[in-house]
């Protein structure tokens, strides 16, 4: 049987550091693959003028499964400052490549589950009954929509005459909006289909049902943005009706958060548009530990893309030696294993990480609540690659 071929993309910072480590954990763990790299993110931005070159678009194409580092982002004005001198005044816009990517292959579903590991110095904890200490057990996957809603890109600084024109055809546009300068206004829309919305409703009720959970949770605002997130719950109520054995809640994004850390344990599956739902997940992470612990998919009916949905923390990549928690980014490798029928390693490696975490001998900083400074390794605190020293010496 040939290797699987996956297309390595570390990106940038921290992605440089993590993704080679998982990929050690793979091959520890039995997962024979060949990796084959790809250029993303900032550097290519700045030399090429494109965070998202062609020749990388063209790998995935071919081979369908990447797993991704993390990426830098930022403002217009930092982005155009770090240009090439050659490149400048040339109409170059800066676009999020992980973005890019998602709208590109239609990576219109996003899955990120957010779980309790016991031990965890992190997990979130709360005052019970007579002053006592509670630690619930939090088994939550947030199924966001990844390529519509705020992220969708579709926004204007001084709209055109034709954008401009339409927008004032809505009463409370010309009625709130209409005296103010065009040249004063920045519009980002919000936009919902019905085929995408229908899609991720769908892979989440189907997760659900596949993994015992017993509720899903449509978590939006349509009390007020009536018509996009109207549109979510209403769909999740026709569909409710083919999956007896699983709960329709609906809750408001803002209830939502402060529902958090009152009743975690209460939600199963949560389903959200693109910001809602990029919100929600980076709250449950917060519960389990943090983002060094928040792993994610983004899956479209040809290609998947696995990443952490940390960030690429530049300042941490410059450090001699690592100090950053790869367990977010094994944990995406797990969820690639799980897609391409590889679940029996998937589970392995995911019961030694429990078993790591649970003993406490092996932490990073983030699990020992320190600040992340270099010194932090002499404190006891292991490395990057101590942490995934000790998942290998498991496995």
């Amino acid at each position: 049987m040939s290797k699987r071929t996956i297309i390595s993309m570390p990106g940038d910072g921290i992605g440089k550091t993590v993704l080679p480590e998982a990929i050690r954990v793979l091959e520890a763990a039995g997962f024979e693959a060949d990796y084959i790299h790809a250029d993303i993110g900032w550097e290519f931005w700045c030399a090429e003028g494109d965070p998202l070159p062609q020749r990388t678009i063209d790998l995935l194409e071919e081979h369908k499964i990447g797993l991704f580092g993390a990426i830098t982002s930022k403002p217009k004005s930092d982005a155009d400052a770090e240009l090439a001198p050659e490149l400048r005044d040339k109409g170059l816009v800066y676009y999020s490549p992980i973005v890019a990517l998602r709208q590109h292959f239609n990576l219109d579903i996003c899955a990120r589950p957010c779980q309790t590991f016991k031990g965890n110095s992190l997990n979130f904890i709360r005052r019970g009954a007579h002053d006592g200490v509670e630690e619930p057990e939090v088994d939550t996957v947030i199924f966001r929509q990844n390529t519509e809603g705020l992220y969708g890109g579709v926004e204007w600084s001084n709209p055109p005459d034709q954008v401009y024109e339409a927008l004032m055809t809505h009463p409370k546009f010309s009625k709130n909006f209409g005296d103010v300068p065009r040249d004063e206004l920045s519009v980002s829309t919000r936009i919902f289909s019905r085929q995408a919305t229908e899609r991720i409703l769908r892979a989440a009720f189907e997760y659900a049902r596949q993994f015992g959970y017993k509720s899903l949770t449509v978590c939006e605002k349509p009390n007020v943005i009536r018509e996009t997130s109207g549109m979510m719950l209403a769909l999740g109520k026709e569909i409710a009706a083919e999956y007896p054995g699983i709960a329709l809640w609906d809750t408001n994004i803002d209830a939502q958060m402060m529902w958090l850390t009152k009743n975690p344990e209460d939600y199963g599956v949560i389903v959200a548009g693109n910001m809602f739902g990029d919100i929600i997940s980076d709250g449950f992470a917060g519960l389990v530990g943090g983002l060094g612990f928040a792993c994610s998919a983004n899956v479209g009916e040809e290609v998947a893309v696995f990443e952490p949905t940390h960030g690429s923390a530049p300042k941490y990549a410059d450090y001699e030696t690592s100090i950053v928690n790869p367990i977010a980014m094994i944990l995406s490798a797990c969820m690639m294993l799980d897609h391409i029928g590889e679940t029996e390693i998937a589970t392995k490696i995911r019961v030694v990480i429990a078993e790591v975490v649970e003993e406490g001998q092996v932490r990073t900083y983030d699990m020992m609540k320190m600040r992340g400074k270099p010194e932090v390794l002499q404190q006891g605190a292991a490395s990057t690659t101590q942490m995934a020293d000790a998942v290998i010496a498991k496995l």
